[in-house]
């Protein structure tokens, strides 16, 4: 189960890059909408809020940006899980890791599982840091990839390998990552992950890197730059569900990133620190049977 399947949906924040609401509220819809005591599990009901994100506005960017996104989780089935809705089967294979890391299981159940990984790489612009005044913006595109994972006790261990197919070419991304969901009362649900990345040399040169022509072109006097593959960060995310009533739910989470190795000493990286939120508030509604 991804981080943000909890929190509407996995991984609020793609590797630091801008994350459309558009792109969220869709995720949304594949959360799980876990019931209060006194909402019926066989009722058919849907919850509606709203969520604010705060995020770096590229990868190493000192600055935040944020954004409001909706809360659509519906549950259109009035049956048990013994029986359930082709669109909650079909929910229930979708994991939303982040914008460009959307899971697909094809195969397995309980203890292993692996499928595709799709999503999209959106751009990032020259406009979005002083540091990358000049260069020109690098075009958004569709990712492909594939992804596996077992549990282990309260533990879930994974691994993805995903790349760009269209727009700029960025290189592949290998991502690890090891979660576990806890819960601490019958209305609080908490989830920890601790996860890195490792970047190919044409990712690392794309996002970190400085050309002999960029740097004649930077307005902030950059010097070029000629990163290697391997690590480029690591992180730890934290999330919560509280059902504050019978109807009222409250999700949150917050994920600290550290870029590492050359990542972090890339002359376009304003700070090696990366910190993004999110909380949002539904309302769960019936909906007649």
């Amino acid at each position: 189960m991804g981080l943000l399947t909890n929190l509407f949906p996995p991984r609020f924040e793609g590797a630091g890059r801008a994350l459309p609401a558009s792109a969220v509220a869709a995720g949304l819809l594949c959360a799980p909408a876990a019931l209060a005591d006194g909402v019926s599990e066989h009722k058919k009901t849907v919850a509606l809020g709203g969520a604010g994100i705060v995020k770096p506005k590229y990868e190493g960017s000192n600055e935040h940006e944020w954004l409001g996104i909706p809360i659509i989780i519906p549950k259109l089935s009035a049956e048990d899980d013994a029986k359930p809705s082709l669109f909650k089967q079909v929910r229930q294979r979708i994991e939303f890791h982040s914008l460009d890391d959307i899971r697909i299981r094809a195969i397995g159940g309980d203890l292993f599982e692996a499928g595709l990984v799709t999503g999209y790489m959106t751009e990032r612009k020259q406009n979005d840091g002083n540091l990358l005044r000049g260069w020109g913006d690098i075009d958004g595109g569709l990712v492909l990839g594939g992804y596996a994972g077992v549990n282990i006790g309260e533990f879930e261990f994974d691994a993805a390998i995903l790349d760009r197919v269209t727009g700029d070419g960025g290189g592949p991304e290998f991502r690890f990552g090891v979660e576990t969901e806890r819960e601490v009362t019958e209305r609080i649900t908490l989830v920890t992950r601790l996860g890195t990345t490792i970047a190919s040399s044409d990712y690392m040169q794309t996002y970190f890197g400085v050309t002999p022509a960029q740097a004649a072109r930077s307005k902030a006097g950059l010097q070029s730059y000629d990163p290697d593959a391997g690590f480029k960060d690591i992180y730890l995310e934290l999330g919560a569900e509280y059902d504050l009533s019978e109807r009222w739910l409250m999700k949150g989470g917050v994920r600290y990133g550290r870029l590492v190795g050359d990542a972090a000493d890339s002359p376009v990286v304003e700070t090696p620190d990366q910190l993004s939120g999110i909380l949002g508030v539904a309302y769960r509604f019936d909906l007649p049977n």
